[in-house]
């Protein structure tokens, strides 16, 4: 128990984010990212009610922006495509996923660095604006 909290498998805080076109952020997720679907759960018209994606032990959730918490959250929007927060993801080889994600058409925003503090990471946003950032650096680990 950490914090009074019972460490299980899998992260206990997961990132819920909204997309305009769900089902096209999930293919694309997978592809440029390497996360794997858990669930999808389809809406009207094609829609995405819900989607877990995971990537290790962590996941994100997701879901198209014309539903009742898209209301609430929004994805970024053109021109300046503002985020209000990042997810940060530990990969174990983050140079080999740097190349995936840029293959994939990722907007790199910060390239690949090596951290004072440890670690090595890069900053992009994927197919609609979303901030991301990849990297070696584990705060769980000592």
């Amino acid at each position: 128990m950490v914090n009074g909290v019972e460490r299980q498998q899998g992260g206990r805080i997961i990132p819920a984010l909204r997309y305009r076109n769900g089902a096209a952020a999930i293919d694309w997720l997978c592809a440029a990212f390497g996360f794997e679907r858990k669930m999808v759960v389809p809406g009207e018209g094609g829609s995405i009610a819900h989607a877990e994606l995971t990537l290790g032990n962590g996941m994100i959730m997701l879901g198209d922006a014309e539903t009742e918490y898209g209301w609430l959250v929004q994805p970024p929007a053109p021109p300046a495509r503002v985020n209000t927060q990042g997810t940060y993801v530990v990969v174990a080889d983050v140079d080999g996923h740097y190349a995936r994600a840029k293959a994939a058409g990722a907007e790199i925003v910060l390239d690949l660095k090596t951290r004072d503090y440890g670690g090595r990471d890069y900053t992009c946003r994927d197919l609609e604006g979303h901030v991301w950032t990849f990297g070696t650096y584990d705060p769980w680990v000592s």
